[in-house]
């Protein structure tokens, strides 16, 4: 594994090849970190992470907060003059990253987990089951939890369940059966 002072020159290109990404037309106008809406939170903004990439700083990337936070809202490609779209680049990262052994970022992996064991149970994501785990993962993980915003989420999500905007009771899908063997499937792709 290359250190942070030694450039991969192959990184580049494999994740131009597996994202299919132009990286390479990238000439650093940082249009994409300026339209970002969590470039505020990231310790590399977008722009950044391209030239990391066009300049083979793979360990420095992978190793990053910044790959986790991407929340895929196309905001990079729209404004990019190169039609650069950053989401697929930062799949394939987190991809690398995890193939690499690093951890991903906890509280968005917490995210993750509830938000797909609420498709698996239900079939589809209901919402209130899923912030009630991923709060309770984040607690027993002793992950940052913003307990001081959950009195204004109780008032915000009891205004959305009066309106009918949220259901407080879980609906399961017809072909729940469907759903759940795609997980199987995945699961037996993914071990070894």
């Amino acid at each position: 594994m290359a250190t942070s002072h030694e450039p991969d020159l192959s990184f580049s290109r494999a994740v131009q090849a597996e994202s299919g990404v132009p990286i390479s037309r990238c000439y650093f106008c940082q249009k994409c970190t300026a339209g970002c809406p969590v470039a505020f939170a990231m310790d590399l903004k977008p722009a950044q992470m391209i030239r990391m990439i066009q300049l083979g700083q793979k360990e420095a990337l992978l190793s990053s907060s910044a790959i986790w936070l991407c929340v895929n809202c196309q905001t990079c490609g729209t404004r990019c003059p190169n039609d650069i779209w950053l989401a697929p680049m930062f799949d394939t990262l987190r991809h690398m990253a995890i193939e690499a052994g690093y951890a991903p970022e906890p509280t968005v992996y917490a995210l993750h987990r509830s938000f797909l064991d609420s498709i698996k149970m239900w079939g589809r994501v209901h919402e209130v089951t899923m912030l009630m785990e991923y709060k309770l993962r984040c607690l027993a993980n002793g992950l940052p939890l913003f307990f001081r915003d959950l009195p204004g989420e109780m008032v915000l999500g009891s205004g959305l369940l009066v309106r009918g905007k949220l259901s407080f009771i879980p609906e399961r899908v017809k072909g729940l059966s469907q759903v759940r063997a795609l997980y199987e499937t995945e699961a037996e792709e993914v071990s070894p």
